[in-house]
């Protein structure tokens, strides 16, 4: 066990996946011996990311990355680049390196030679040289910057731009030797704009999540806890190699609500007939999810109210997406959402955010409860971003929310998601599969 294993405890497993719910029983049906992109019905080129023991992408990828970095650092005249990770904040590093980091990894990089990454912990070591590509990987140690320090004593270093959460006290010690740039923005940009193995990995993430929410719809019945809730929608891809990213959960009454938005951490409150649940789910496959958001009642119709406000957030989210296409503004799509505030209604989560390795621009809010970011950017092809209305009543008590992931493509928009539109019904079996 890591000697600060108590600072961050996850909890996570499952078996299996494929769900088949008797009653309130939980069954795990077996795919042994089947490659999970069969399993999720992706194309038949999927199946090569599955049979790696841990995933990679194609040396084209990689190297695509490299001279992304590359053509940076030489606008800014920069000779090394310093990526960070720490307490697993920070994933430039999986970016460029595949390895995930942990508590701390202190990547070296420069053009046209292997670079050399500082791991902290010991046991963390012989991974990380198994997973990181095209780099040295030394221990090092309880030292802090001092490994780093002496290593960088030792090349040509003048000016280090650094990417990730390098602390206030780290950077004064980088600062003391060198002339030390931020290149976040610079790799936040590189980020928005994805290649097309990163859209094919965003696919598998987002079958995975419409998994997890096709199993929380169909398998909640009164008398769970939101805890099992959780655990309903993780067993559907823990077992085909996915994480959990996030599962936000919001359980109210719907005759005397009191969330109108879904809840960051489930709570042991027990699910009851004439409750409305809605949740937005990511299933992540090695730091590439999807992210889906539903909402459906329990042993009871919707109430007129649940009905309408869900009917607002569908049509919204379709006029959106409507208007989405490359060289569009982004300040567009606030206005596409009109409806919301026609109907008599506003909002409490973010209207559109940016995807797929970061929480991107456009961060756009409604007119009613604007975002606090600029929406003044244009769409490009190949941006992903999450179309997610969440339409509440005015006293903040009742809510749902309803969207998922698309992509900006050459001529509007696709959904990255197979997950069916609609109000449903606790215990429908909704299909998300051919099977």
């Amino acid at each position: 066990m890591d000697r600060r294993s108590f600072e961050k405890l996850l909890v996570g497993g499952g078996v299996g996946a494929g769900l088949l719910l008797n009653n309130n029983s939980l069954h795990a049906k077996s795919f042994e011996g089947m490659n999970p992109a069969d399993y999720l019905q992706l194309p038949s080129n999927f199946r090569s990311i599955f049979d790696q023991p841990y995933p990679q992408f194609t040396e084209q990828e990689y190297s695509r990355r490299k001279q992304a970095l590359v053509d940076v650092m030489n606008a800014q005249e920069i000779d090394t680049l310093l990526i960070v990770t720490t307490g697993g904040l920070g994933n430039a590093t999986r970016w460029i390196t595949n390895w995930p980091g942990t508590q701390q990894a202190l990547t070296v990089f420069k053009p046209n030679q292997n670079s050399t990454m500082f791991v902290e912990y010991h046991n963390h070591v012989a991974l990380a040289k198994m997973l990181a590509r095209d780099t040295e990987v030394i221990w090092g140690g309880d030292k802090g910057m001092a490994p780093l320090m002496e290593f960088l004593a030792k090349q040509n270093t003048k000016k280090i731009g650094v990417i990730g959460p390098l602390v206030g006290p780290r950077w004064k010690i980088l600062e003391s030797k060198y002339q030390v740039v931020s290149l976040d923005n610079e790799y936040i940009k590189l980020r928005m704009i994805k290649s097309e193995e990163e859209i094919s990995w965003l696919r598998v993430g987002a079958a995975m999540s419409d998994l997890g929410m096709a199993a929380l719809i169909k398998g909640t019945r009164p008398g769970m806890t939101e805890h099992e809730l959780a655990d309903l929608i993780e067993r559907t891809y823990i077992g085909l190699g996915g994480n959990n990213w996030i599962h936000y959960i919001g359980s109210t009454s719907m005759k005397s609500p009191d969330v109108c938005v879904p809840r960051q951490f489930t709570s042991r409150r027990k699910i009851q007939k004439g409750d409305f649940v809605f949740c937005e789910l990511s299933a992540s496959f090695w730091d590439y999810s999807g992210q889906v958001l539903r909402g459906f009642s329990v042993d009871a119709e919707p109430t007129s109210l649940y009905k309408d406000l869900h009917q607002t957030a569908y049509s919204a989210f379709n006029s959106i997406t409507k208007v989405i296409r490359p060289g569009v503004n982004a300040k567009e799509l606030i206005e596409a959402s009109g409806i919301i505030e026609r109907n008599g209604f506003t909002t409490n989560d973010d209207l559109v955010h940016g995807y797929g390795g970061g929480y991107f621009a456009p961060i756009l809010g409604s007119k009613s409860r604007p975002s606090g970011h600029s929406a003044d950017m244009e769409l490009k092809e190949n941006m992903c971003m999450v179309v997610q209305p969440n339409v509440i009543t005015p006293d903040q008590k009742a809510g749902v929310q309803f969207g998922e992931l698309v992509r900006v493509t050459k001529n509007g928009f696709e959904s990255l998601h197979r997950m069916p539109h609609g109000l449903f019904k606790a215990g429908q079996d909704v299909k998300v599969l051919n099977t």
